[in-house]
């Protein structure tokens, strides 16, 4: 059997919340959770990092992690905000020149999804290789810069990496009435049983951003012990979609609702003819003319799923729900704001599982 590509974690993950100030945890879970704030004192930066470690497996395990008390320097100009470095990275940021080869995968229910591998791959690489499956955000697909930096570094590591094109996604095919949405998880559920069948004596991983991170947890979770994945990294999660859609409309975050569905609305109506005689619930209008992501989720994502409304779609699809059953080794990235200190400091968040550590929350 491969070694696996990055270090060795087990058991399930328990979380905080900084916006509920809940911590679910499970007593047979052991984690760790290191923040990261970087604040004003006194004119001058301050970094405080919040970490607080218990139990055995610290020596062991701590030191491969070099970077976690390293500082944050924000790039001059443009990291100084969140909102100027997103649009930054969307207009500048470059785009890797990566040959991908596309095998269109038929789902059971006469769908399709889009693999990209990378070209040459099968050559360079042995057998045993790991495999690193990159589930893209909302709208996402492998052409988006992101995932192609993503897929470079990877690559660097020896990883062979694919990445998961969902249902109408960077011209992935749509043969049937239904795209995906943040509740669905079959076809990741086939993807991973895919790529396992193609490379049994490879360890499988997957990557995940956005709605990709919430698709991907809430399929842990539902696979719970019988997961092929020997770990998994959760990437700006929006974690609870009822939370998430109520910041979708407040303030500069319009900008990328309307952006997103914008994105939508382009995919909807290259298919639309699939959708035409539909009937039922279905609005058909109201997606092709949809100026949120919400009303777009209204009038054809939570119908396809079978959701009495777009609140019940939102309330039954957040993988804050799917989180506490998860067994296998899972590292989540978030990123916050810190309002109380400076608004200008950020928070970090990584919560990552270990053997034999288990921590406690600790906010000054």
């Amino acid at each position: 059997m491969a070694r696996p590509a990055w270090g060795c974690v087990t058991p399930p993950l328990s979380i905080f919340s900084p916006r509920s100030g809940l911590y679910t945890e499970r007593v047979r879970t052991q984690k760790i959770h290191f923040s990261v704030a970087a604040m004003l004192d006194g004119g001058q930066r301050r970094y405080d990092p919040s970490l607080e470690v218990l139990g055995g497996g610290l020596d062991s395990y701590l030191p491969a992690f070099k970077t976690l008390n390293r500082p944050y320097d924000a790039f001059p100009v443009v990291g100084w905000n969140r909102h100027v470095e997103t649009i930054f990275a969307s207009f500048f940021r470059s785009v890797p020149d990566v040959r991908l080869r596309r095998e269109c995968l038929r789902t059971k229910d006469d769908g399709a999804v889009a693999l990209d591998w990378v070209s040459g791959d099968d050559r360079r690489l042995g057998a045993d290789s790991p495999v690193l499956i990159l589930l893209p955000g909302l709208t996402g697909g492998s052409e988006d810069s992101y995932v192609r930096h993503m897929l470079v570094r990877a690559r660097s590591n020896g990883m062979r990496v694919v990445v998961f094109n969902s249902r109408g996604c960077a011209d992935s095919p749509v043969t049937t009435a239904q795209l995906y949405s943040a509740s669905f998880t079959e076809d990741l559920r086939q993807v991973v049983a895919h790529v396992s069948n193609r490379y049994p004596n490879a360890n499988l991983y997957a990557v995940g951003w956005s709605l990709g991170a919430n698709i991907l947890v809430r399929y842990l979770g539902q696979e719970s012990n019988a997961c092929p994945l020997s770990g998994a990294v959760s990437l700006c999660n929006p974690f609870n979609l009822v939370i998430a859609d109520e910041d979708f409309r407040k303030g500069f975050n319009i900008v990328y609702d309307k952006t997103l569905a914008n994105a939508l609305r382009k995919i909807f109506k290259k298919h639309i003819l699939l959708f035409e005689d539909i009937g039922g619930e279905f609005n058909i209008p109201l997606a092709a003319n949809a100026k949120s992501v919400r009303e777009f989720d209204d009038g054809l994502t939570r119908v396809s799923f079978g959701f009495k409304s777009v609140d019940d779609y939102y309330s039954n699809s957040s993988s804050s729900d799917s989180i506490k059953h998860v067994c296998t080794p899972l590292l989540c990235i978030q990123q916050l704001l810190i309002i109380k200190q400076d608004p200008r400091a950020s928070l970090s968040h990584l919560y990552l599982q270990i053997p034999g550590i288990s921590c406690k929350e600790k906010f000054g």
